[in-house]
């Protein structure tokens, strides 16, 4: 019969504490005897007690768990436990021998040497096979490892480096800024400076790898510290960002490479998921544009919370396909019913709103790529205004209790097609909550991260080819947030608004799409300007320069949640707007593309053509060293 190695482990460890007490025992009597030899009769008397010993002691140290504790992880609650059992049996050993004996020939002072033999002989293997193991591992060798963060997060992770077989890291330094923090141990692991000494540091320890333990940190200081590490060229790891650690173990299967979220993210948004819930949990939710970047992360978030029914309206078949699959593999609790319909299908939509009823629309279906709907205002116009004509009016005539608009920042001053039919989507919108029972909302924000067709998704590619990677302008900006960010501050601004309100999402500080750019191309372990060229291309048709969140006539105001700012919308009369609108549709089913422009003109006064693009060149090792950006100086 195979014996578990588990098993064999207790069972050594049992005999090990067993064999102490005989020691401890007959040890005490020869410090009692000066080791000349124990004299009888107290020799008899100590051979008779020892059975007595052996099965009270034995049982209080199974009692007190002394075998629930690996050897190897010896640590103070291990020492309390042998503490609790060496009394607690010390204690009953003497009641016992005083009723049997009545301490004859049993000297007193044996009661006070012999708890303390125990301690030691319980204590001292478990805790000298720990430093044993633990100096292997600092001798051990693997990559050297400056551990970035000397809080909870830094000392778990100092802990699973040592603790790990295979000595892949061994750390030899921490930085911290907290100067409180200097010169201290973590583990042995001295804190050796702050992040502004990275550099110095590397070499003094002859560092390979830094690792980021700061789930914490803001973008700005994960900037900071990539800075300090580019100039040493050595490989720079993190943790997983404070939302991202659903668990409270920090392990090495955690570890992986710098992002460029971790750069241009911000700080962890906090929600208030009880609103949330309480909004969206039990309800029937209808989501127009589900197979897209933003639906389908709406439909991820919304399908945690559990809602009645979710209704996933899509015109592209695989898209839709795509995210029913996902929905139904993930969250098998969660109703689904997918609808293959476009917007613009007024029959159709009516229909949908007609026979499910929805509680909540979230409209993120639009056409959003800005050069393409340069030379498509037809489609653009259709799709994006009377698409949304369609359903926010198939909406309140359901009275849907929420309609929540998704915008763009470039609705603010477009200076393109694309942002200039999403602001008379706001319009119409906007003012269609003053007419009808159900709460329109509009949500605005950026760039997202990793949506198809956006920036990141582009420059991975390009770097994935050898370059070069295309810019359009040298200073050109532009706000980014994350998928999920982004659609969970969204659900937060359907639950909190009256309707009527533009929702404007802090996007942070504005990023360049050079700085972008050239830390892609140092994050896939190349050189800017030197391994992989980036090309400045001139402004595209309709571009802006710097993107706005809100108009200048838009009164900007704080709400209750830090990362969502309000801005009043600009009322009209309803009756222009509605024939207007009726006109447009008109324009559209007559291909009448002047129409079209003028129409738009009228109702956005403000829209206006971007500036000539600059005159294409490349960016040479001479211009990234004389780089006067801030962000991307050295």
């Amino acid at each position: 019969m195979r014996i578990s190695p588990k098993l064999l482990s207790r069972t050594t460890a049992f005999l090990h504490d067993l064999l102490t007490i005989p020691i401890a025992w007959f040890g005490a009597y020869f410090f009692r005897f000066n080791f000349e030899g124990i004299p009888e009769p107290y020799l008899g008397k100590a051979v008779a007690i020892l059975p007595m010993l052996l099965l009270l002691q034995g049982g209080v140290y199974w009692y007190f768990g002394l075998y629930r504790g690996i050897w190897r992880y010896a640590s103070v609650p291990d020492l309390i436990r042998i503490t609790k059992a060496v009394i607690t049996g010390v204690a009953l050993s003497t009641i016992a021998i005083f009723l049997l004996t009545r301490l004859e020939s049993v000297p007193r002072s044996v009661f006070i040497l012999y708890p303390i033999f125990l301690l030691l002989l319980l204590g001292g293997p478990r805790f000298i096979y720990r430093f044993y193991k633990d100096h292997r591992m600092f001798t051990a060798t693997g990559q050297k490892v400056l551990v970035v963060g000397a809080g909870a997060a830094g000392e778990m992770l100092i802990r699973d480096l040592l603790r790990d077989s295979s000595h892949a890291y061994t750390p030899v330094a921490i930085v911290d800024d907290d100067r409180k923090k200097l010169g201290k141990d973590i583990h042995g692991v001295t804190v050796a400076g702050s992040t502004n000494e990275i550099q110095d540091i590397v070499d003094k320890y002859e560092v390979d790898t830094v690792i980021v333990a700061v789930p914490s940190a803001s973008s700005s200081v994960m900037r900071r510290i990539v800075e300090q590490c580019e100039l040493t060229n050595i490989t720079l790891r993190t943790l997983p960002r404070m939302e991202d650690l659903l668990t409270g173990r920090v392990g090495l299967q955690q570890i992986r490479s710098i992002a460029i979220d971790d750069l241009l993210g911000r700080d962890p948004v906090r929600l208030d998921w009880k609103a949330i819930n309480l909004g969206l949990t039990g309800k029937r939710i209808l989501i127009s544009g589900a197979g897209g970047s933003i639906g389908s992360e709406l439909c991820r978030q919304i399908a945690r919370l559990v809602p009645l029914e979710l209704l996933l309206l899509e015109h592209s078949e695989f898209n839709l396909f795509t995210i029913e699959q996902e929905i139904i593999n993930r969250f098998t609790g969660v109703k689904i019913r997918t609808c293959l319909i476009d917007v613009t299908d007024e029959v159709a939509v009516t229909r949908l709103f007609e026979k499910y009823r929805p509680d909540v629309v979230f409209h993120a279906a639009a056409y959003k790529h800005v050069p393409l709907l340069q030379h498509q205002i037809r489609e653009a116009t259709f799709n994006n205004i009377m698409g949304t004509r369609v359903i926010a009016n198939a909406a309140s005539t359901a009275k849907v209790d929420s309609f929540v608009l998704i915008s763009t920042d470039k609705a603010v001053n477009p200076t393109n097609v694309m942002g200039v039919t999403k602001r008379v989507a706001e319009i119409y919108c906007q003012n269609m909550n003053n007419k009808s029972s159900t709460r329109f909302i509009t949500v605005r924000f950026g760039n997202v991260l990793g949506s198809a067709g956006s920036v990141v998704p582009i420059f991975k590619k390009q770097i994935e080819a050898g370059g070069p990677v295309t810019v359009t302008h040298p200073d050109i900006t532009r706000y980014f947030m994350t998928i999920p960010e982004a659609c969970q501050l969204i659900m937060q601004s359907a639950v909190v608004g009256e309707g009527g309100e533009i929702y404007v999402l802090d996007m942070g500080e504005p990023i360049k799409i050079t700085y972008l750019a050239e830390q892609m191309i140092r994050l896939s372990g190349f050189e800017p300007g030197i391994d992989i060229e980036i090309k400045y291309t001139g402004l595209r048709p309709g571009e802006k320069m710097y993107e706005e969140l809100f108009h200048e006539s838009e009164d900007l105001k704080h709400t209750r949640h830090d990362k969502i700012l309000l801005s009043k919308h600009r009322a009209v009369i309803w009756s222009d707007l509605d024939d207007m609108l009726d006109q447009l549709g008109k324009a559209c089913m007559t291909y009448d593309k002047t129409g079209i422009r003028a129409i738009l003109l009228q109702l956005v006064p403000e829209w206006h053509e971007a500036s000539p693009p600059i005159e294409p060149r490349v960016l040479q090792r001479d211009d990234h060293a004389t780089s006067t950006d801030p962000m991307t100086s050295r």
